[in-house]
């Protein structure tokens, strides 16, 4: 059923009587006419007879107008008429009008009767400049209206059964008039009261629309900062179950009573026009309410990221609102209001549903078409998820007739999306082996681009077994491409896996990352003037990334236990690197050698000792007490491990030959730190407290 065209209506055999252009032979005029005026009384008593135009009858003598007096008046008891058009329609229902041995009656007098009291009836309700609304009606008085509205569709039925003869022209006529009147008022209140719906409230769509935040990194290159967040909306129908969208349960009884009444009126296509226009708005403004709008291919190719951003945040609300919910109700409505009328109910909820899903489906590839980069990666990924939990339900929620269209859409937007995917990932790989930025950071302190690919792959983790089917479903097409030349089943991944084992690409792909990363940081390490510093750094990045990894079990489990080891083995040895270089050399202005010569203590040389580690102390402490460690648990660690390293070993230095010093002024030139002055400054390294002197070391 076309629903955006009326078709013209047809009596009898839809609703035009067959009715002759001419009038009858000579023969007949006189006993013709005289049945019809018998049976057709006006409200004096006379009947006039005339042509279709309005013009007086002629026979082939004169012109003389048809008069005849009617013996009984009009009846003004429309219960009563109403019997009599009862038993005539089951009477009528036997006959045949072009059957001879059934020839037709003659059309009764209360068939006129009845019209005209009917036509009163409504009058009463569509006349003058204030039609009285339905809801005004006592429901016995509406109850009553439409079983008049009932009879006078099955009177008119009757009627046309009989449209080839002559004597039924004008009651046919004269009936599909009051009938049209009947049937437009019920349309116009029809109209009215499914365009009175109620758009359902914030609250409603938060309880059907629970969302539960997804992280979602804002990973712009130049901030390596994470802030945002995405929706993942979970639909609760439950609570749904039993509504209507927009309608009470009683209002939607009287809908269905009138689409009844439309219907068995010969008004089905207005009736449908109406509900679907009104409907089509609904679902319109819900979208809308949702936050969704309705944007062509090129408004989105158009729009900047941020607010393209939100706007497929709300699409996400909408399109499983929508999925969930709303074409569940909406499909309940029309079965409610087309109740009798299976076929009509699924043709118009077709319609609409199909409009409001290609709306949806057409934004989707939209986005799939915009430029690819690293910040859409996890848009990308709601919307896949969204499509992908969506295909296996079409056929639940959706007529067959176009469910598979619906589902190749789906799939198809899917798959694009798919391939973006896939792209971002080789351009992040891209992007860090091109990462070429000669500025070290000070203080040795977490690199942005190790902040922002860790961050980056924290939240990749989320996404890890949608990312997996993403990269398999990819790698199986290449394969299927080149070996082939056939296409890949995006909704039966496992359909072309082979029997043995084979590593995940997705995997592969994370662990070409990280070695990218640590490629760079190494090359990073290198603009160091300092290799203390240097190991500082990679200390520093490297415990980053290993926090980061055991922070999320996808992605620890992804790179295994021999990665986390192998990374852990080269922590400790940045650590032991930096010990040598640092304390290592320290160490040695501690050493005993050289000092005693011939039994006794060498003091020129011990003082040059003493000299020296003040110096060299003095020099550490004042550079790394600017370099940094953010890593509370690292930064104690390397405390404690150089305070086990250096304090015995001076304290037993200065147990050993601070007495050779003459008390007084010479011991205070060259014993110028306690053991425990020794371990309060080692605790204040790596705080990041920055001197103009200790920048100079860069």
């Amino acid at each position: 059923m076309d629903l955006t065209q009326t078709s013209d209506q047809t009596i009898c055999n839809d609703k035009q009587p067959d009715i002759p252009d001419e009038a009858p032979p000579p023969h007949e005029t006189e006993s013709t006419e005289a049945e019809i005026v018998e049976q057709l009384p006006t409200d004096d008593g006379v009947i006039k007879t005339t042509d279709d135009d309005g013009a007086k009858t002629d026979d082939d003598d004169d012109d003389e107008e048809v008069k005849v007096e009617v013996s009984s008046p009009l009846p003004p008891d429309l219960d009563k008429v109403s019997e009599e058009i009862d038993q005539f329609i089951s009477e009528s229902s036997n006959l045949k009008g072009d059957d001879d041995e059934s020839k037709p009656p003659d059309v009764p007098v209360f068939v006129e009767q009845f019209a005209v009291l009917v036509e009163a009836k409504i009058d009463e309700y569509d006349g003058g400049d204030a039609p009285v609304k339905w809801s005004q009606l006592a429901q016995e008085e509406a109850t009553s209206f439409l079983d008049i509205v009932d009879r006078i569709s099955k009177l008119f039925t009757s009627l046309c059964r009989f449209s080839t003869e002559y004597k039924y022209a004008y009651s046919i006529s004269r009936v599909d008039g009051v009938l049209q009147r009947a049937m437009s008022y019920i349309e116009e209140e029809y109209k009215s009261i499914l365009y009175e719906y109620k758009i359902n409230t914030d609250s409603d769509i938060t309880n059907s629309d629970t969302s539960s935040a997804k992280p979602n990194p804002n990973p712009n290159p130049n901030s390596y900062s994470s802030s945002d967040t995405n929706q993942d909306a979970e639909q609760d129908s439950a609570s749904e179950e039993n509504k209507f969208p927009g309608y009470s349960e009683e209002i939607v009884a009287t809908l269905n009573k009138f689409s009844k009444a439309l219907i068995a009126g010969g008004y089905e296509t207005e009736c449908c026009q109406v509900y679907f226009i009104a409907r089509r708005k609904a679902l319109e403004e819900s979208l809308h309410k949702l936050g969704f709008e309705k944007y062509s291919i090129d408004d989105v190719q158009k729009m900047n990221w941020e607010p393209l951003e939100r706007e497929v945040t709300a699409w996400i609300a909408t399109f499983r609102h929508c999925t969930n919910v709303l074409f569940s109700s909406e499909r309940k409505l029309a079965d409610a209001v087309f109740e009798d009328q299976p076929s009509i109910s699924e043709t118009i909820f077709s319609n609409l549903s199909r409009g409001m899903m290609i709306q949806l489906l057409n934004f989707a590839e939209a986005v799939s078409m915009t430029k690819r980069a690293a910040e859409k990666l996890f848009k990308f990924l709601d919307i896949y998820e969204t499509l992908r939990d969506f295909i296996p339900l079409v056929d639940k929620i959706f007529p067959v007739s176009y469910a598979d269209e619906l589902k190749a859409e789906a799939t198809l937007s899917r798959g694009r999306l798919g391939e973006s995917m896939v792209s971002i990932f080789s351009e992040l790989e891209n992007s860090i082996q091109g990462d070429s930025n000669k500025t070290p950071v000070p203080g040795g302190a977490v690199h942005p681009l190790t902040r922002y690919i860790m961050n980056y792959l924290k939240y990749v983790g989320e996404y890890r077994d949608t990312l997996e089917q993403v990269f398999r479903e990819h790698q199986m097409i290449e394969r299927a491409d080149s070996a082939t030349g056939s296409d890949f089943d995006c909704q039966n991944p496992q359909a072309g896996q082979s029997n043995h084992h084979t590593s995940s690409p997705f995997e592969t792909h994370m662990i070409k990352v990280m070695d990218l990363l640590d490629s760079n940081l190494e090359g990073k390490s290198r603009l160091y003037k300092d290799t203390s510093l240097s190991s500082i750094f990679m200390m520093n990045n490297g415990r980053y990334i290993l926090q980061k990894i055991k922070g999320s079990p996808e992605i620890n489990s992804l790179m295994g236990d021999q990665w986390y080891r192998k990374r852990s083995s080269d922590l400790r040895q940045y650590h032991k690197n930096y010990q040598r270089e640092t304390w290592g050399k320290l160490l040695q202005c501690l050493n005993h050698e050289g000092l005693n010569v011939n039994g006794k203590v060498n003091k020129p040389i011990l003082k040059e000792r003493f000299k020296s580690f003040n110096a060299l102390f003095d020099e550490i402490h004042k550079t790394q007490s600017s370099w940094v460690i953010s890593d509370e648990q690292l930064q104690s660690e390397l405390r404690v491990s150089i305070s086990n390293m250096v304090i015995p070993a001076y304290r037993s230095f200065l147990g050993r030959f601070s007495q050779t010093f003459t008390p007084g002024r010479q011991t205070e030139k060259y014993v110028k730190y306690q053991p425990e002055e020794i371990e309060t400054d080692i605790d204040e390294l790596f705080d990041g407290n920055a001197t103009p002197w200790g920048r100079k070391k860069l």
